[in-house]
């Protein structure tokens, strides 16, 4: 009886259609699945990539004001051209100097456009610098009473009553020091006036008088002097 059994169920496996077997219907399920490509959507950006998104613009932003800043104050303070340094001007150097002012002594020589730090032994560093141009020349003797990094400009009342009155520009009460401030990287007060020795954010403007009393320095070159001399330091300009 077993025997039969088995033999029935071995006929009935062979005579099975093909169309039952595993690879048969695998197959055919392959061959009906439906996809809906329409659901398919690109995957939104994270909250942190949105986040970064939006810094990158401010900082675009604040860049694109920065610039336009500089441009204005590169206008205000510079000639109306811009010109290469003047006397194809290479930097400070040592120089013979002959004068009867004690080393550590400041000469500044408003038609030569120099300025002259005086050492021992009849030498001096001398450097390029920028003057007043004219209605603004002036020359005297004072002192350095104060020196700063990187300062803040304040405009005196004059000038932006001036700059108001003359090309309708408005002059901030206060300026933060920095790359972008007229008054560049050092100032050097001089006595109670209204003049500094000062860095510039114009450097193509040294060896002209374009200023409106001032005396400017290459950034570089500020900060050297700035280093060699004192507060109360002696100031000649000639």
């Amino acid at each position: 009886m077993k025997k039969l059994i088995w033999a029935l169920a071995i006929a009935v496996i062979a005579l099975a259609p093909a169309q039952f077997a595993p690879e048969a219907i695998a197959a055919k399920k392959a061959a009906t699945t439906k996809y809906n490509f329409s659901a398919v959507q690109p995957a939104k950006p994270s909250t942190k990539k949105k986040k970064a998104t939006a810094k990158s613009k401010k900082k675009t932003t604040r860049t694109r004001t920065a610039a336009r800043s500089s441009g204005f104050f590169n206008s205000l303070f510079s000639s109306s051209s811009r010109r290469t340094r003047s006397g194809n001007y290479r930097g400070k150097k040592v120089v013979s100097y002959k004068t009867s002012e004690k080393p550590g002594t400041i000469v500044i020589s408003t038609s030569k456009r120099k300025l002259f730090l005086v050492m021992p032994n009849g030498k001096a560093m001398q450097y390029g610098v920028g003057v007043g141009r004219t209605g603004f020349t002036w020359r005297g003797t004072h002192r350095i009473t104060r020196k700063g990094k990187w300062p803040d400009w304040h405009p005196p009342q004059e000038m932006i009553a001036r700059e108001k009155r003359k090309y309708g520009r408005t002059l901030p009460a206060k300026m933060e020091g920095g790359p972008n401030n007229p008054l560049g990287a050092r100032a050097l007060y001089i006595g109670s006036t209204l003049y500094r020795i000062h860095g510039t954010n114009a450097p193509y403007t040294i060896g002209t008088a374009v200023s409106s009393g001032c005396i400017r320095l290459v950034n570089e070159e500020v900060i050297d002097l700035y280093n060699r001399v004192r507060v109360g330091a002696k100031v000649v300009v000639k």
